[in-house]
């Protein structure tokens, strides 16, 4: 189970509250390989297709600008997406989080 804390904007529009749990294919004996962002925002996009083309690029994939990724305490913002997540992530005790970046000044 992959905990993932979404911003309240996205929240909001997948009609959520709180932490989103989701179900992926487990690295360990699995052929589908480790648990990846990819993974994680398939699987999100999936549950919540209102989300679709909100969080990466429908075309190209690609994460949208203002857009960051966060576990562990670590910017996972500019890791490839099949990089495998943290350990503690996968094991569900960190949450996978996908934070609104703002700019201005």
């Amino acid at each position: 189970m992959i905990r993932v804390v979404l911003p309240a904007h996205l929240k909001n529009l997948a009609q959520v509250s709180g932490e989103v749990h989701l179900e992926v294919p487990g690295p360990v004996g699995d052929a589908a390989g480790p648990v990846t962002r990819g993974v994680v925002l398939d699987a999100l996009e999936e549950r919540y297709p209102m989300l679709l083309g909100t969080i990466r690029d429908r075309r190209t994939g690609q994460r949208r600008p203002f857009v960051r990724f966060y576990a562990c305490e670590e910017d996972l913002s500019n890791e490839s997406p099949d990089a495998p997540l943290p350990d503690r992530v996968v094991a569900g005790q960190e949450p996978f989080i996908i934070l609104g970046a703002m700019a201005g000044g």
